[in-house]
């Protein structure tokens, strides 16, 4: 799968928004060192929304909510797309020429880049965006290498949000985390529903709800009333 078919597969801004919360909430209960490796800051910055993956092994994604819509950046550091695979750190052709006005601060975003022999460069071999009054994702005019020779990334770095159900995080949670999950307290999470110290129990034992109570603000998840 490249950008182009994970951009027909994605879900509205919104249900990936809200698949992006359950994540990150479902993640910092599994992880209560604090090293998630889903997270999401409602208040990133002024009227944005910061949802990001990073496993720890220089793959990552970053997904920036706006009032325009919202724009998505991943990146396989083993892809052959990758600007390292350039002597000049170059973007793949295509990935970010025509990324919308709307969108061109989050393609410069220093938090995105890596830092070159002169200059930084966008980490990214992945490039979607959505305005509100697009009818789906979008991605550049990209001609993508042999499928022998590798993909973008799409096909594993988004694949929770393209399958957007309990059994899939149980199924992540399963093989990173080393647990068998209660499917139906996953599912409580991707209801939006609010976290109560039985729930937070239900999922990982060792982890209680006061310990929770800075990273749900900072997600933006219900606490309960």
């Amino acid at each position: 799968m490249t950008a182009v078919e994970l951009a027909e597969r994605l879900p509205s801004i919104a249900t990936v928004r809200a698949l992006s919360q359950s994540f990150a909430v479902l993640d910092a209960i599994l992880s209560p060192d604090g090293y998630a490796t889903y997270t999401f800051d409602s208040g990133w910055a002024e009227n944005q929304e910061l949802a990001s993956m990073d496993n720890g092994s220089g793959d990552e994604y970053s997904i920036v909510f706006t009032d325009s819509g919202a724009f998505i950046r991943g990146f396989d550091h083993e892809s052959i797309m990758s600007p390292y695979a350039d002597d000049d750190y170059a973007l793949w052709p295509g990935l970010v020429e025509s990324i919308p006005e709307q969108f061109a601060a989050q393609a410069t975003e220093p938090a995105f880049c890596h830092h070159g022999d002169e200059e930084p460069f966008l980490a990214a071999t992945v490039c979607l965006w959505r305005l509100h009054d697009d009818l789906s994702w979008r991605t550049g005019d990209v001609e993508f290498p042999p499928q022998e020779e590798g993909t973008d990334g799409s096909d594993w770095m988004f694949r929770l949000l393209t399958e957007g159900s309990p059994e899939a995080y149980r199924a992540y949670a399963a093989e990173y985390f080393e647990v068998s999950l209660d499917l139906a307290a996953v599912g409580e999470i991707f209801e939006h529903r609010p976290l109560t110290a039985d729930l937070v129990q239900r999922i990982n034992p060792r982890t209680d709800l006061d310990s929770l109570t800075e990273t749900l603000v900072t997600i933006g998840y219900l606490a309960p009333k």
